[in-house]
C-alpha cells in the first residue's frame, strides 16, 4: 500500500470511532508471556505494526502466537522457548525498540538473550544504557558484538537496589520483566508509575509476581522461582485517544471516542477544557468537541504521569495554532520533540522554538542546547503542503494539521502512524475526512 496520503482538508471531523489497547502496554505484556510457564490471553488488541513485530519476534524465540484479529484476542503459549539468531531478530525488529525489554525474561529462561543494534522513533536520544545497567546490577554480563549485544547470567540473576536518575518507563519496565523471577527482593525508587506500568504489573501479579508500589515512586519486587499465564484485557490507548481529541478541536470537529477512559486522561481533560474544547464522559467513551468561539491560548509543560504526557503534546500544539493569543509549551521529557514544528510554520504556523526553558519544572535540558521550549501565537490559518512524517506521534500530529487546512496536503511516510494508531485511515473515513491514499 502506497505510504503517501492525499488530504483534502477544510472539513470538520465528526462522527464516532473506537480505540483498543494501548499501544504503550500491549507490546510489553506480550513480551511478560515470555516469562511464563503456562499460555497467556491478551485481550483488547489493537491490529498495529508494533503488535505485529512483537508476534514476529516471539515466534522467532519459540513461542506460540494466534491472533484473532477482528475479536482483539492474542494468545500466547511460551512452553518451548528458544534461541533465535541475531540477525533474524534484527530483521523483524526494524526499527523497534522493544527487544531490549527480551532482556531480561530470555536469561531466565535460555539463560542468555541476544539484541541487535536498536532504531526507534527521532524525537531524543532514548539510550538503552538504563536497561543494560539495570541489566548488570541484577548479575547480568554485557557483551557487545559486532552484530549487537549478548547478554549472559553465569551465577543467575539476583535481586537488587536501584534508583533511577530520571522516572524512566522503558527501564522500569526493563527492571519489572527482569526482578520477578530473579532471586531476593529487588527495590526500585524514582520509578515511573504510568497507567501502563501499572496494567503491566497487575499481568505479572495474575501471573504469580509479587510486587509492591509505594506513594512515592517506589517498587519492591520480591521474586519467585515460577510464573503460570494470564488472562488480562488490556487497557485502553490513552494517547490515541488524546490524539482524536485535538483533531477534534483543530479541525471544529465533534468526535465521540468509545473506549475512552477518564481517569487515565484527568490532565488531558483539563488541559482541554482550558483550551476551550467541550468533552462529556459516558460509560463507554468520551465525546470530543469544539463549542465555536475562540480557543484560547494556555501556558503548558510536559512531565510524567501523573502530569501532561508528552504524547499528548505534538497533537495539541496543531489545535494550538487556532488559539488567540500566545501559547507556552515546554517540554521536559524528550529533549528533541519539536522538530515536527518545522512542517507547521511551512504551512502558515507561527511556532517559535527555544533553548530556554519556558517554565517552572526543573528540567533535564536546561543549558544543554536542546530546542525544549515553544511559544505559538495564533490563531493562524493553515495552508495545504508537501509534508514528511518524522515521526508516530508528529506524523499523527501533521495529519491532524492537514486535515485542518484549506487545500490538499501530501503526506508521505505515513506508514510509520500504522505503528501506533488501528486503522487510523477507516477512523478517518467514519469521520468524514477526504483523502485518497494512492
Amino acid at each position: 500500500m502506497s505510504d503517501l496520503l492525499l488530504v483534502h482538508g477544510g472539513t470538520p471531523l465528526s462522527g464516532e470511532i473506537t480505540v483498543r489497547g494501548a499501544k504503550n502496554f500491549v507490546s510489553k505484556a506480550m513480551v511478560a508471556a515470555l516469562l511464563g510457564e503456562e499460555p497467556s490471553e491478551l485481550r483488547n488488541v489493537p491490529q498495529i505494526r508494533d503488535v505485529g513485530v512483537v508476534s514476529d519476534l516471539l515466534r522467532l524465540h519459540g513461542v506460540g502466537v494466534e491472533l484473532d484479529a477482528e475479536a482483539g484476542v492474542l494468545r500466547l503459549d511460551p512452553r518451548d522457548v528458544e534461541s533465535a539468531h541475531v540477525s533474524d531478530i534484527g530483521v523483524h525488529a526494524g526499527s523497534s525498540r522493544i527487544p531490549i525489554l527480551f532482556c531480561g525474561p530470555l536469561v531466565h529462561r535460555l539463560g542468555e538473550a541476544f539484541i541487535p543494534d536498536l532504531g526507534g522513533c527521532r524525537i531524543g536520544d532514548r539510550p538503552i544504557n538504563y536497561h543494560l545497567d539495570i541489566l548488570r546490577k541484577f548479575g547480568a554480563v554485557v557483551d557487545k558484538m559486532e552484530l549487537g549485544i549478548r547478554i549472559t547470567a553465569p551465577h543467575g540473576l539476583a535481586g537488587t537496589k536501584i534508583e533511577l536518575p530520571y522516572p524512566s518507563v522503558g527501564a522500569t519496565e526493563q527492571l519489572l520483566l527482569t526482578a520477578v523471577r530473579a532471586q531476593g527482593i529487588t527495590e526500585l525508587r524514582n520509578a515511573a508509575i504510568e497507567p501502563e506500568i501499572m496494567d503491566l504489573i497487575a499481568v505479572l501479579q495474575k501471573m504469580g509476581a509479587i510486587i509492591s508500589v509505594d506513594t512515592d515512586r517506589v517498587i519492591r519486587v520480591e521474586g519467585v522461582e515460577r510464573l503460570g499465564g494470564f488472562r488480562h484485557t488490556a487497557l485502553p490507548d490513552r494517547i490515541e485517544a488524546a490524539s482524536w481529541a485535538s483533531a477534534a478541536l483543530a479541525t471544529g470537529g465533534d468526535i465521540v471516542v468509545h473506549g475512552a477512559k477518564q481517569p487515565d486522561m484527568m490532565t488531558f481533560l483539563n488541559v482541554f477544557r482550558k483550551v476551550g474544547g467541550a468533552f462529556d464522559v459516558t460509560d463507554d467513551g468520551i465525546r470530543f468537541w469544539h463549542p465555536g468561539g475562540d480557543l484560547r491560548s494556555i501556558v503548558l509543560e510536559t512531565d510524567v504521569h501523573p502530569g501532561f504526557m508528552t504524547d499528548w503534546q505534538q497533537p495539541l500544539v496543531v489545535a494550538l495554532t487556532q488559539a488567540r493569543g500566545l501559547s507556552i509549551v515546554h517540554e521536559t521529557v524528550y529533549e528533541n520533540r519539536f522538530g515536527f514544528t518545522e512542517a507547521l510554520v511551512g504551512m502558515g504556523a507561527t511556532i517559535q522554538v527555544y533553548r530556554e526553558c519556558l517554565g517552572g519544572l526543573e528540567c533535564r535540558f536546561g543549558q544543554r542546547n536542546f530546542f525544549h521550549s515553544a511559544v505559538i501565537s495564533g490563531p493562524t490559518p493553515l495552508r495545504a503542503a508537501d509534508i514528511e512524517v518524522p515521526d508516530l506521534r508528529g506524523g499523527f500530529s501533521h495529519l491532524i494539521a492537514a486535515l485542518a487546512a484549506r487545500g490538499t496536503s501530501a503526506v508521505r511516510g505515513i506508514n510509520l502512524i500504522d505503528r501506533g494508531y488501528e486503522d487510523f485511515t477507516g477512523k478517518l473515513s467514519a469521520l468524514g475526512a477526504r483523502f485518497s491514499r494512492p
